[in-house]
């Protein structure tokens, strides 16, 4: 099986717009989609940032609801089913305010409760994007999955750890199903990581992968495939 190659981007303030446009216009070179998450308490929501998604979602990328309040890590990896609801419900508002939509949902940390995957189905989503696999809400299916990036990387282990992406790419998409990279804003800074991820987004291209986002790629889809 061919494998779906899915490159998110997190953080995107304005300013951190320049870095994360340039990110854009490189995959776009390799014609990659981007998936690009947003939180309504963070910078998203200036009109210079929400303005350029959506005319990247025109070209062809989505959106994925990233949480609700960013100053709070892995919001959603231990909330009750009813405090859960309530972030949806004032999340999904920003979102619609900012003339975004989307039914996919990115937990931040890549972390979500039991409860907090029934708030989603109950609001409408679709998919969710763990931090080991892609979730089809509706027919309950899921697809295992590791997102590749730069979280937990210090400044001595940088080399290795860019290495060890660029690796991680190739074998995860020599196997097929998905290979999953993820970026933050803050790492395109970066002149190696930045660099490590774009060779990271070659090599999976190299070995047969297929860019899509989490939306056009269906997790039932994937694990129905022989």
């Amino acid at each position: 099986m061919d494998a779906s190659l899915l490159v998110s981007l997190s953080g995107v303030e304005p300013r951190t717009l320049d870095r994360c446009a340039d990110l854009a216009a490189e995959l776009d070179a390799r014609g990659v989609p981007l998936s690009m998450l947003f939180t309504p308490s963070a910078g998203d929501g200036s009109r210079r940032v929400t303005e350029w998604m959506r005319d990247r979602v025109c070209r062809g990328d989505a959106v994925l609801l990233h949480g609700y309040d960013r100053r709070v890590r892995a919001e959603f990896a231990s909330l009750r089913a009813h405090e859960a609801r309530l972030r949806l419900i004032a999340a999904t508002a920003a979102l619609e305010r900012e003339g975004l939509h989307t039914d996919a949902f990115a937990p931040p940390r890549w972390r979500i409760s039991r409860e907090g995957r029934d708030a989603l189905r109950q609001h409408g989503f679709t998919v969710c994007a763990e931090e080991s696999a892609v979730r089809d809400l509706r027919r309950d299916v899921a697809v295992r999955s590791r997102v590749h990036g730069f979280t937990g990387c210090r400044q001595a282990t940088e080399t290795v750890r860019c290495f060890a992406l660029v690796l991680s790419a190739a074998r995860a998409a020599r196997r097929g199903g998905l290979v999953r990279l993820g970026v933050a804003a803050s790492d395109l800074g970066r002149p190696g990581r930045r660099q490590a991820f774009l060779d990271a987004v070659d090599v999976a291209l190299e070995h047969g992968a297929c860019g899509r986002t989490y939306l056009t790629a269906s997790p039932a889809r994937l694990a129905a495939a022989p």
